[in-house]
């Protein structure tokens, strides 16, 4: 095997360099601090846990995204989180139940078994909040607007939402009595817009009176404000259960655009995205020249009922690393150093330390170190003046 090929990380894998790095940092720092002044607490899940755990309620879907291992000291199954949504809804569930609403943030590395699309990472940095106890349409507008900011800070411009409601399509279903098998080959044609396909589907269920064109218009009922308008009538004869997801939906939008006035939205009743654990809206952003999803979430009400604690939920995450590869945000201009000559003499130490105490950044030189403070990035210099230690501009 050449050297080189020790050096190959696995696909989907990636390292930063200390450029990457510091634009990383930096705007998690900022991230963070924008969570905290929201008034979102940060929490800190395990990187593994036992694979029944990891994969309770909203995680049996991420069953094929996770790596898994047996643990040398229990001989139990673990699994490394490939999404920490579940892990924070755990949590919230176990230790901060309350009658007040919870909002909770979060950032840390997710290992998965597959990327999320063509040469897309297997370890994205997950950033998210959530926002726990509240059922109304004000908790899913803040956590909307605060994913819109998410992506301000992160110097992302010219966005659009693109928002849907797993209600719709689930209303629809239980009034067309569907059997499990049916209404999962529906809602996978139905993610493909693949409409020959749907319409077969549809033929074969023969289904009685309107409900089959209503699932049918599904896969045709996305684009602007007008769709809203269109679905109203296309659907006028849906369930209650239909008709309250529409209301909620347009209500959602509405609060949205004056929030945040001039934001593009853009609707897709087919969008079923997180189908099988979302309960409510569903909501992503996209960027111009760039395929997936930056940022998403949504509503998930029943995420907690296995630990007895079913709190109404609603969320978004994003990957750290897609931020600041699509965002303009830049580090901070490297602060200029302070050469310190390599010399152990105790004052020399005290005033290097209080320097740092200060906010200076100070270098020492190493034993046998050419002097050359330039590339260590030092316009300053440490030297001994009088019996004392002085800092001087380097080159003088």
């Amino acid at each position: 095997m050449p050297d080189n090929e020790y050096w190959l990380l696995p696909e989907g894998i990636e390292e930063l360099l200390p450029l990457q790095a510091a634009r990383l940092e930096q705007l998690r720092r900022d991230l963070l601090d924008l969570y905290s002044a929201w008034g979102y607490e940060l929490v800190v899940p395990p990187f593994i846990e036992y694979l029944e755990t990891l994969l309770t309620g909203a995680g049996n879907d991420l069953d094929l995204q996770t790596f898994k291992l047996t643990d040398q000291l229990s001989g139990r199954m673990m699994g490394i989180r490939a999404d920490m949504t579940p892990q924070v809804a755990r949590i919230q569930s176990r230790y901060l139940r309350g009658g007040m609403p919870t909002r909770l943030c979060y950032m840390g590395t997710v290992l998965r078994t597959r990327p999320a699309g063509i040469a897309g990472s297997r370890s994205p940095l997950q950033v998210g909040a959530e926002l726990y106890g509240h059922a109304g349409v004000a908790s899913d507008v803040e956590v909307l607007q605060l994913m819109v900011e998410t992506l301000a800070i992160s110097g992302i411009e010219h966005v659009h939402i693109d928002l849907g409601h797993v209600g719709i399509f689930r209303g629809l279903a239980r009034q067309a009595g569907l059997e499990r098998e049916q209404e999962s080959k529906l809602f996978d044609a139905l993610q493909r817009k693949a409409k020959p396909e749907i319409s077969a589907l549809l033929g074969g269920m023969k289904l009685s009176g309107s409900t089959g064109p209503m699932l049918l218009a599904l896969a045709e009922l996305n684009g602007g404000s007008e769709v809203m308008e269109r679905a109203g009538s296309v659907l006028g004869s849906a369930s209650a259960e239909v008709q309250a997801a529409l209301l909620n939906l347009q209500e959602i939008a509405e609060q949205l655009r004056r929030r945040i006035p001039g934001i593009r939205l853009h609707f897709d009743l087919a969008e079923l995205r997180g189908y099988r654990y979302h309960t409510g809206a569903v909501f992503a952003i996209y960027v111009p020249g760039h395929s997936q999803a930056v940022a998403q979430g949504g509503r998930y009400d029943d995420i907690g009922c296995t630990a007895g604690d079913a709190r109404p939920a609603t969320g978004f995450s994003a990957d750290l690393k897609t931020l600041i590869t699509l965002g303009a945000i830049r580090p901070e201009a490297r602060r200029d150093a302070i050469l310190a000559p390599s010399d152990s003499a105790p004052e020399l130490q005290k005033v290097v330390e209080k320097l740092r105490r200060n906010g200076e950044r100070v270098i020492n030189l190493l034993p046998g170190q050419p002097v050359d403070g330039t590339e260590l990035g030092c316009n300053r210099q440490l030297i001994e003046q009088d019996g004392e230690w002085k800092i001087v501009t380097l080159g003088k």
